[in-house]
């Protein structure tokens, strides 16, 4: 017996659809500029401290 509920979220659509859109994105960029975003993004979100803190 299989039953199926509507989702107001769901996980799994959503982390493909990210996965797509950085795909497409790093597609058109180099290595360096790759590394950059990434770096730049850790950042924004505080997971990585700078290096030209004092």
């Amino acid at each position: 017996m299989e039953t199926k509920t509507e989702k107001d979220f769901d996980a799994v659509k959503f982390a493909r659809m990210q996965k797509d859109r950085l795909s497409a994105m790093f597609a058109k960029m180099t290595k360096e500029e790759i590394l950059e975003y990434l770096k730049r993004k850790s950042l924004e979100r505080g997971r990585i401290e700078s290096s030209t803190k004092s």
